[in-house]
């Protein structure tokens, strides 16, 4: 379990919102100002298998605004940091295509975690697949240069994009 690694008090030290581990496995959560209650999970990926992969989702699931809330990124920050100080493993996101939102929602993301792509201890990955029915869905890998697995997991990573943004009309029959 990635989120038993993991130490609240390193993450609530750099944190604004109290962080705390949530009754579901892998899951922490918090609450804002605005009582949007916000559940951070951590899954084992089976889509890369190069290496140790989880897929990291962020929820709201009453659906409460935190409109601007500069402290709900601060605190997944904090939390995305302990998970890479406790685990040598990749992190991929994929974003939500319910309600059509997935282009804002990776816009958020994007600013959220952009600051990854500028920190030299890491490689950060975003990447957009289309469908086929041409709606782009959006996802990114998120790594420690200094991972054993960096290599092959970045390339795994940007061939299963490649792959999945191939139409079937590409193949040779």
């Amino acid at each position: 379990m990635v989120v038993e690694k993991m130490s609240l008090a390193a993450i609530n030290a750099n944190s604004p919102y109290e962080v705390k581990v949530a009754l579901a496995d892998d899951t922490l959560c918090f609450i804002t100002d605005y009582d949007a209650e916000i559940f951070v999970t951590f899954e084992r990926d089976d889509i890369l298998h190069n290496g140790l992969v989880y897929q990291f989702g962020i929820s709201n699931p009453k659906g409460v605004k935190s409109p601007r809330d500069p402290k709900v990124r601060e605190t997944i920050l904090a939390i995305v940091e302990e998970f890479f100080a406790k685990n040598n493993a990749a992190f991929l996101y994929i974003c939500d295509t319910s309600g059509g939102m997935q282009k804002m929602r990776n816009r958020l993301f994007k600013y959220w975690f952009g600051i990854y792509g500028e920190r030299k201890e890491y490689v950060f990955l975003p990447q957009t697949i289309t469908d086929e029915e041409g709606n782009d869905n959006y996802a990114a890998l998120i790594i420690r240069k200094d991972n054993p697995q960096f290599a092959d997991l970045v390339s795994e990573f940007m061939a299963t994009v490649n792959l999945l943004n191939t139409k079937p009309e590409d193949y040779d029959e």
